[in-house]
């Protein structure tokens, strides 16, 4: 597994590190990886009216600072693919 690592929320302290990565080599195509705080079952609930979720999946939230973090994530995504 290749991660490149984008960047954390300017903001956070050390104990709550909202971040972006891009995994270059997931199957098929990059995949962008979040972290972020897990959603409270309200949230969830909400969430799920429009997507239900299985086991294996989560909603976050993530900031709306660290968008200029995410679309770097997004650039380097789309350039990782290009070089498949």
């Amino acid at each position: 597994m290749a991660l490149w690592f984008i960047g954390i929320d300017p903001d956070s302290d050390d104990d709550h590190c909202p971040a972006v990565w891009v995994d270059t080599e997931a199957p098929h195509e990059p995949h962008l990886l979040l972290q972020g705080w897990l959603a409270d079952e309200a949230t969830n609930r909400e969430c799920s009216k429009n997507s239900p979720r299985p086991d294996t999946e989560a909603v976050i939230r993530i900031p709306a600072r660290m968008v200029a973090l995410i679309r770097e994530a997004c650039d380097a995504a789309e350039r990782a693919a290009e070089l498949r």
